[in-house]
């Protein structure tokens, strides 16, 4: 299936999508429902796309994790569970992925993302400097379901992971915006090489393709990290409600009006 052959235009386009869902998720998650649904548009077969996808995306994914962690806003070892859960998750989703039928992923996925927006629109202020975890069993239970679930949902999916990684550790831990953020990339980029471990096996992916974005999505990755690091969660709280209501929005529509 790799050998798809695409109008050379495509090859221009789909690396400066690819650049603007890097920034986008870097900051807020949410990039991937730019990167799909533009590979889709492409021409890729809906398997293709997705394994395409992650790629392109763990190129990005890796880039602002690393952006985070070298500015000490996420501690490994605090997270040991999450990371593991995450991992199980994501193999789980990506191997179950060809069993599932797509229509009743884009019924439900769309009621899970306007779940999100909601939430975000109504929960309350996080205090900025709140950035350690209590300890004991009943964390390490909520994390490893936590990074189970997400990671399944990103084997399964992926847009909008990082989104749902943001908003439920601040409701999970009352960390602040910033932190969570940091936490989100870091878990999206053990989903994303999992997943592409496991698409790659498959030969669910478009190499050249998803190299190219990826070089693009990286760039875009970095200054986008770059600026939620510097701007803090006055920057990213208004950027990534919009992302999370137009993510809403665009699913929903395509979903139950469409179709």
């Amino acid at each position: 299936m790799t050998d798809l052959v695409l109008q050379p235009d495509v090859w221009l386009w789909l690396p400066m999508v690819a650049f603007a869902a890097g920034f986008i998720d870097a900051i807020a998650g949410g990039g991937g429902l730019l990167t799909v649904p533009a590979l889709l548009t492409a021409g890729l077969p809906p398997h293709l796309a997705l394994g395409t996808n992650k790629l392109s995306s763990t190129f990005g994914a890796s880039t602002a994790s690393w952006a985070f962690f070298k500015k000490r806003l996420f501690d490994p070892a605090l997270w040991k569970v999450a990371a593991l859960g995450t991992l199980l998750g994501a193999l789980f989703g990506t191997l179950t992925v060809d069993f599932l039928k797509a229509e009743w992923l884009e019924k439900l996925l769309p009621l899970a993302v306007l779940g999100a927006a909601l939430y975000t629109l109504l929960m309350p202020k996080v205090e900025e400097g709140r950035r350690h975890l209590p300890q004991g069993q009943r964390l390490n239970t909520k994390q490893g379901l936590q990074g189970a679930v997400l990671g399944a949902y990103d084997g399964v999916f992926g847009p909008g992971t990082g989104a749902f990684w943001t908003v439920s550790t601040v409701a999970l831990y009352k960390l602040d915006l910033l932190h969570a953020s940091g936490v989100a990339r870091t878990m999206n980029f053990i989903s994303n090489l999992t997943s592409l471990a496991t698409f790659a096996l498959l030969g669910h992916i478009h190499w050249y393709l998803g190299l190219a974005m990826g070089s693009a999505l990286m760039v875009g990755a970095y200054l986008g990290a770059h600026c939620a690091i510097r701007f803090g969660g006055s920057f990213i709280r208004p950027i990534f409600i919009t992302v999370v209501l137009v993510m809403a929005s665009k699913l929903a529509w395509e979903a139950w009006w469409i179709n």
